[in-house]
């Protein structure tokens, strides 16, 4: 990573002065940025850093001004461009430099790319509106830049659509589009949040090869601090829309000078799980478990060979216990989980408290699904937007038929007040709550039903640390207080080692490694789980 000092002798690229942005709603208006001053210099890396709600996405699509506005206002400040106030500039100005001087990799790229329209579509619009090349020249573009960025068989996804890509080919579209015009600037929201810690560690060094070959400047937004040590030469971070502290990497992490950025950096997932009986029999048995998708071509649709997403696994957990499956994404994790609900057809057995789950048919599974209780990774799509809290919580006791209104009330209250939210919210609407908060609402609508196990994939894979501190500490809370076994899939080894008593480390439907966490941890034997440790920064070999 080459250093570009911050000084007098050079003139920046980008420089906010004593910027303030407010939203105006209903007719009141709140200010969520308030005089924020950072420059960047050609050739340099620059973290934004905060919490959701600091006001780090605010500051940096306000940039270009991609967001409406209104309801965003502009109530002061400077944004100069190599010598040009943005801010005074026209929409065609704008559109010339929007992804060719200037270029954005969004936060999610399934939203971000367009799903009706192809890949070699997508990027070939973006060269054609700013090079003006020919159909041709821009489909060969495009199909060196998917080469460039390392995608796999690159002709064959010119022409899928984005769901027929994964998470890590998806984002590497978005950096393909981002960089095809060779901007001067490139910013980075959020690009690697959900991603495995391998494709992470793959799409960091991706950005900072290209921008070494380049000379490109990028101004990195995110709330994971290790990515930022990584990849940043200055840091800056943001509270509540204010710049509480900015400095070089090293300082910032070695000599943080504000309490807000020392909370940030102490605000590691930390913990152990509490102690369970190991003599107890199992609460939930597999064996030999199979989940084979057929692959199909032909009129007719004939078989010619299977996607094994999980072949041949067998685990337990005992009352109490967290059971932790990790490995990349297709691993088949989430696969199994989806087979262990029946939610997935599967082979093999899944018993519970000796009952076989695969033997029962749906009328007779429904009074165990209250037993077993799932939370998903994204809060916000598992919660409806139509439907206040009060009936998002109880709908479980409304499909089951449990107790009278005013029982069925008290036991939302009593599921709000076990996960830390406030009962007298009870007619908000999920719109209305933070991501956190809103994890806690998937959590109560879990709890209310009193079950025995929890499947937890990926609950706080999109969670600022500090408020996934605060969901795992929760988690740990319930366990001990209810005796929960958990089935915790994730790739963040980190949370992992905080919450789990074993591991289970899959890789293309096997298991790789299998143990008590703290012995995989510290003496991992298979070198696949010794590079996902390393990649995670947990391994110093």
């Amino acid at each position: 990573m080459s250093k570009h000092p911050n000084n007098s002798a050079t003139h920046p690229l980008l420089r906010l002065q004593h910027l303030s942005l407010g939203f105006s709603q209903g007719g009141t208006l709140s200010r969520v940025v308030e005089g924020v001053s950072f420059s960047i210099e050609p050739g340099e890396t620059l973290a934004l850093v905060g919490e959701s709600g600091s006001g780090k996405s605010v500051t940096s699509m306000s940039i270009l001004r991609l967001l409406d506005s209104p309801p965003l206002t502009f109530l002061g400040g400077e944004i100069v461009w190599q010598g040009e106030n943005l801010l005074t500039a026209s929409e065609q100005r704008l559109r010339q430099i929007r992804g060719h001087e200037i270029s954005v990799i969004f936060q999610e790229p399934l939203t971000a790319l367009n799903p009706l329209h192809k890949i070699h579509r997508q990027i070939s619009e973006v060269i054609e509106r700013h090079q003006g090349l020919s159909k041709t020249a821009c489909v060969d573009l495009a199909l060196e830049w998917l080469n460039k960025v390392g995608i796999r068989n690159p002709e064959a996804k010119l022409n899928a659509y984005p769901h027929q890509l994964s998470g890590g080919e998806r984002q590497r579209v978005m950096i393909a589009m981002a960089l095809v015009n060779r901007p001067k600037l490139l910013i980075a929201d959020e690009p690697t949040t959900a991603l495995d810690v391998t494709i992470q560690a793959q799409i960091l060094r991706l950005i900072k090869e290209l921008q070494q070959e380049m000379g490109m400047a990028v101004l990195f937004i995110t709330h994971d601090l290790h990515v930022v040590r990584q990849i940043s030469d200055r840091v800056a971070v943001m509270e509540k829309g204010i710049l509480v502290e900015q400095g070089p990497t090293l300082q910032v992490f070695t000599n943080p000078a504000h309490p807000y950025t020392r909370r940030l950096l102490e605000a590691e997932p930390h913990g152990m799980p509490p102690v369970f009986d190991a003599e107890q029999p199992p609460l939930l048995t597999v064996d030999d478990l199979r989940c084979w998708f057929p692959l199909k071509r032909g009129l007719l649709g004939r078989t010619y060979g299977y996607i094994k997403a999980v072949d041949g696994l067998s685990l337990s957990i005992r009352p109490g216990e967290s059971l932790g499956i990790v490995g990349e994404s297709g691993s088949g994790k989430s696969t199994l989980g989806k087979a262990i609900l029946r939610l997935e057809r599967s082979e093999g057995e899944i018993a519970y408290r000796d009952q076989r789950l695969n033997a029962l048919s749906e009328k007779q599974l429904k009074p165990l699904r209250r037993d077993i209780q799932v939370i998903f990774q994204d809060p916000y799509g598992a919660l409806s937007p139509r439907m206040t809290i009060r009936e998002i919580i109880g709908e479980g006791l409304e499909i089951h038929q449990l107790g009278s209104a005013a029982e069925r009330e008290a036991q939302i209250i009593e599921a709000m007040n076990a996960v830390e939210l406030n009962p007298d919210w009870l007619n908000r609407y999920p719109n209305e709550f933070s991501g956190g908060q809103r994890q806690r609402i998937c959590i109560a609508r879990a709890l209310v039903l009193k079950p025995k196990l929890l499947i937890l994939d990926e609950p706080t894979s999109s969670l600022d640390r500090t408020v996934q501190q605060q969901v795992i500490e929760l988690l740990q809370r319930l366990q001990a207080e209810h005796g929960l076994s958990y089935l915790f899939i994730s790739h963040d080894l980190r949370v992992v080692k905080a919450l789990c008593h074993h591991i289970i480390v899959m890789q293309s439907g096997h298991i790789v490694e299998a143990g008590p966490a703290d012995l995989l941890f510290e003496q991992p034997s298979q070198p696949y789980t010794r590079e996902l440790l390393r990649t995670a920064m947990l391994l110093d070999v």
